[in-house]
């Protein structure tokens, strides 16, 4: 029963998610930093005026690692797997965000390994 449950659950993800990498392709973790929003709904976050994205390991950087100054970019990601991350208190902040690069038209999303708040604000877009 068990089986069937988690065989229904991965066919409805694979239903709803549009086609993303090619096949075969291996999916990398990256690293962006950028200002944290929320759009809409509950559960729909973004990051936005993001940098490109760097290959990283999926964990926590260590404090050393951190950009000293919050960092403008000029991309944005759809953020998913947000449940576990407490984002609301990060909402509106600079953040450093590493996750599964999954590369989509229109946005990108990131499945998200960590985030961590590099600025209490985020810098005025270009």
């Amino acid at each position: 029963m068990i089986d069937m449950i988690a065989l229904l659950f991965g066919v409805t993800l694979f239903m709803q998610a549009p086609a993303q990498q090619p096949a075969g392709q291996k999916v990398e973790v990256v690293a962006v930093t950028g200002c944290l929003k929320q759009e809409g709904t509950t559960n729909n976050w973004m990051v936005v005026n993001a940098t490109d994205p760097v290959p990283s390991r999926a964990a926590t950087p260590p404090p050393d690692q951190l950009p000293k100054e919050p960092v403008l970019g000029k991309n944005q990601f759809k953020l998913v797997g947000v449940s576990e991350f407490g984002l609301l208190e990060k909402k509106d902040k600079t953040v450093l965000v590493k996750g599964l690069y999954l590369k989509a038209t229109p946005v990108s999303r990131l499945n998200i390994t960590s985030v961590t708040v590099v600025s209490a604000s985020c810098p005025p877009a270009k």
